[in-house]
C-alpha cells in the first residue's frame, strides 16, 4: 500500500517572522536540536512510512538546504528509479505561490506511477507514522484527509496556523486561522493525503481559472463539493514559524520525555552526517542539561543551552538558556542569556547579552564579531 502514495514535501511556507535564521537560508534549512535541519522531520517521516519517491518543492536561497539534502543517502533515497528529487522555484519574487512550481513540474507527476499523493510542509515537528493514516484515507474513501491535533495551549502556541471546524461526522466543513484568541483548537498539520489525479486537476485548475495561488486555499473553497476528512495525530507536535517557536521549541528538547519521543529508536530521525572529533571538555568547564555537538571545545560554564557543532565556548564565560549554531565562538568571559547565535558568529570578550524567553536576541551570521 505504501508504495502507492508518493511524497511532496511543499516549502511555500511563510517566513517572515523568523526572518533573523531564514534570510539566507529556506526556513526548511534551519539547523535544530544540535546536529539536524527542520526539514528532516517530515522527511524522515515519509520515508519510515515506506514512501519512496519524494518530491521537494522548494523557493530561491536553496543553497544550504540542497547542500544538506545531497544525493538523498542518508533517507536511503539515492536511487535511479523514485528516490529524491528537488524543485527549485525558478521566479524570484514568488511570495507564497506553490501552484506555479507544480504547474512547471506537472511531468514529474505525470511520469509517477504512485496513484495517492502525500503533500506536507516541514515547519510542523513531529515524529509521526504515516501508515495509519494513509490506510485511513483509503478505507474511509475521503476525496482528501487532513491530518491535525487537538490542542489545548492555542492561545499562546501555534499562531496563524490553520484551524479546521469538524463536524460530528469528521467532515471538514471550514477552515480558519490561529490567532491566540482561544485555548482549545483542531490545529492542521497541514499534511494532505488525496490522489494524484485529483492533485493534477486542482494545480491545473488554479492556473487556469487565476483563482488561486496555493493548492490548499482551492482545498479549502471546495469543502462542499469534496468529502475532506480528517485524521487525528495524537503525539508530540510544535510548530516552527516564528523566532519565539524556534526558541521555545528548540528548549522543549531538553526534556527528556520529549526528546524520547521525537528521536524514537523504532522511528529515527536521519540527517546528513559530519565526520567530526568528539566534544572536548577542559577541567574549567560545567555543562548542566545541554545538548552539546561534536567538536566542541568547552572551557565554561553552559546551563539549559543546545550547541551545535564545532563551536568554542572560552574560559570564565556564562551560557544559559541559549542556541549556539555551528562554528561559533564566544570568548573570555561572556554572559549570555536568552541568546541565539547563528552560525560562524563571534563574541568578543567581556560580552554580556540577555533576551527575554519571549523575545530572545539574535545575533546574525557570516563571521560577524560582536
Amino acid at each position: 500500500m505504501n508504495e502507492n502514495f508518493m511524497g511532496i514535501i511543499n516549502l511555500d511556507e511563510n517566513d517572515d517572522n523568523i526572518k533573523e535564521l531564514s534570510k539566507n537560508r529556506t526556513l526548511a534549512a534551519i539547523p535544530i536540536a544540535g546536529r539536524y535541519r527542520i526539514i528532516d522531520f517530515i522527511l524522515s517521516n515519509m520515508t519510515n512510512s515506506g514512501i519512496e519517491n519524494i518530491g521537494i518543492f522548494t523557493k530561491m536561497e536553496s543553497r544550504s538546504l540542497i547542500d544538506h539534502l545531497s544525493n538523498g543517502r542518508p533517507w536511503d533515497l539515492n536511487r535511479k528509479i523514485k528516490g529524491l528529487r528537488v524543485f527549485n522555484y525558478t521566479e524570484k519574487n514568488l511570495n507564497l505561490d506553490d501552484v506555479q512550481n507544480f504547474s512547471k513540474n506537472i511531468l514529474y507527476f505525470k511520469r509517477s506511477r504512485e496513484e495517492y499523493v502525500v503533500m506536507a510542509s516541514s515547519y510542523m515537528i513531529c515524529n509521526i507514522d504515516l501508515k495509519e493514516a494513509m490506510e485511513f484515507h483509503i478505507k474511509s474513501k475521503n476525496d482528501i484527509t487532513i491530518i491535525y491535533k487537538k490542542v489545548e495551549d492555542a492561545d499562546s502556541r501555534f499562531i496563524h496556523c490553520d484551524t479546521l471546524n469538524i463536524n460530528h461526522e469528521g467532515r471538514v466543513i471550514s477552515v480558519g486561522r490561529n490567532i491566540g484568541i482561544n485555548e482549545k483548537a483542531n490545529i492542521s498539520m497541514e499534511i494532505y493525503m488525496l490522489k494524484k489525479k485529483m492533485f493534477m486537476n486542482i494545480v491545473n485548475e488554479c492556473i487556469s481559472t487565476g483563482n488561486y495561488r496555493k493548492v490548499k486555499h482551492n482545498i479549502y473553497k471546495c469543502l462542499k463539493y469534496l468529502n475532506v476528512g480528517v485524521f487525528e495525530f495524537k503525539g508530540y507536535l510544535s510548530c516552527v514559524n516564528s523566532i519565539k517557536s524556534y526558541y521555545r521549541t528548540s528548549m522543549e528538547l531538553l526534556d527528556h520525555k520529549i526528546m524520547g519521543e521525537l528521536f524514537s529508536k523504532y522511528k529515527p530521525i536521519y540527517t546528513k552526517t559530519n565526520d567530526d572529533m568528539p566534544c572536548r571538555y577542559f577541567q574549567s568547564s560545567n555543562v548542566i542539561n545541554s545538548i552539546i555537538g561534536d567538536g566542541c571545545s568547552i572551557y565554561g560554564t553552559i546551563e539549559n543551552s543546545i550547541i551545535f557543532r564545532r563551536v568554542t565556548i572560552s574560559k570564565g564565560s556564562i551560557l544559559k538558556n541559549c542556541i549556539v549554531l555551528q562554528n561559533c565562538i564566544v570568548d573570555n568571559n561572556v554572559k549570555l542569556e536568552y541568546t541565539i547565535l547563528d552560525k560562524n558568529v563571534h563574541i568578543k570578550t567581556d560580552k554580556e547579552l540577555k533576551g527575554d524567553k519571549d523575545a530572545p536576541i539574535v545575533m546574525q551570521n557570516y563571521e560577524r564579531i560582536y
